[in-house]
């Protein structure tokens, strides 16, 4: 089945173009990096770090990634014994900051701060530059996604959704936020394991699709548990399922989908995550210095309590396991845009196994 995806138009040639801007912003950028160069050089004799540290957040300010990277980067600096100066460098879904990042000194003065997205970059052509490139310092925690629907809503359960969805394919309006965005992968997922499809209506992100919900110009969407917490507690949306194996110690009301359908439990734990990333080369003696930093950050009461407060599953992940987690990731959500058509290019063919044969 095709998704009625209106947010995606002009094929190749939107992806030439895009490739183009990136290419052209991320000229500009280096350019201005002479600083960076500086550190390299006077990095070479000196202990590590006796200069500032410069973080470049993939998101906008005030965004999930956003905050949470400013965060953690509090109290790791307290550790470090230097700054880290924090700077956000958006755009192209979070590759402008990646392939900033991979082009700079790799002396471990340089780190990008981004979500899930780079997993992806190649499947869907945006850029060459994926997380192969960088060791992950840290992964921080991760979000359960839930799908949620107006208190007026006919839909009582994920069931009802998926028989109506099955009676009425394109019928029901999704609220997506563009495509790889959350509520564009989760469709996936429900095309490519229950066979629907849904009338995707794109909005500029979380804020504009729940006032869309709320206003009745959708049928539903699926966003981070965080996001619809509040909502949820005054009674101003419902929560029909949470993506999940295991229900949230929130809500434990609310069922998880694999409750109703258990070939959903392969995918699971599956939801955005955010973290801190060094380019793959840098000295293994500064890429410890980093790590030991940021899990004392990781640790902090403070940071606790804000993975607490914003219902952020604490990951506290670095290195290799760090890596698998993000490579099961990859095999679980490229594999959904492959086989419900979202792409035409099969992640085959950058060795991404499916979730079946991951190891």
């Amino acid at each position: 089945m095709i998704l009625h995806d209106v947010s995606y138009k002009g094929g190749k040639d939107m992806s030439k173009r895009n490739k183009i801007i990136v290419g052209i912003l991320l000229a500009v950028s280096i350019l201005v990096a002479g600083n960076e160069i500086y550190q390299y050089v006077r990095g070479l004799t000196a202990d590590y770090p006796d200069n500032d540290i410069n973080g470049y957040i993939a998101w906008a300010a005030g965004g999930a990634t956003d905050t949470t990277s400013r965060g953690i980067s509090v109290q790791a600096q307290k550790f470090l014994g230097t700054n880290i100066v924090m700077q956000n460098k958006t755009g192209a879904t979070g590759a402008i900051a990646t392939e900033f990042v991979s082009r700079l000194p790799a002396d471990g003065y340089s780190l990008l701060f981004n979500a899930e997205n780079p997993t992806l970059y190649h499947v869907m052509d945006i850029s060459n530059v994926d997380y192969e490139e960088f060791y992950p310092v840290l992964l921080f925690g991760s979000q359960v996604p839930v799908v949620i629907v107006p208190p007026g809503s006919k839909y009582q359960s994920i069931k009802d959704v998926i028989e109506d969805a099955k009676a009425n394919p394109g019928k029901i309006s999704l609220g997506i936020s563009g495509v790889g965005g959350l509520p564009y992968n989760v469709s996936c997922m429900l095309q490519s394991t229950s066979e629907v499809e849904f009338n995707q209506v794109p909005f500029d992100g979380d804020s504009s699709i729940i006032s869309a919900l709320l206003g009745g110009h959708v049928d539903l969407s699926i966003v981070n548990f965080s996001t619809a917490a509040d909502l949820y507690k005054t009674g101003d949306l419902r929560i029909l399922t949470v993506l999940n194996n295991e229900r949230m110690e929130a809500i434990p009301e609310v069922e998880t989908i694999s409750e109703v359908y258990p070939e959903y439990e392969k995918y699971f734990p599956w939801g955005a995550f955010t973290g801190v990333y060094c380019r793959k080369d840098v000295d293994d003696e500064r890429k410890a210095i980093l790590t030991k930093a940021f899990l004392d950050g990781y640790n902090t009461e403070d940071f606790q309590k804000y993975l607490a407060d914003n219902y952020i599953i604490p990951l506290g992940i670095s290195g290799e396991e760090a890596e698998t987690f993000i490579k099961r990731w990859q095999s679980v959500t490229t594999w959904l845009l492959y086989d419900s058509g979202a792409t035409n290019i099969s992640p085959e063919n950058f060795g991404i196994p499916r979730i079946e044969d991951f190891e």
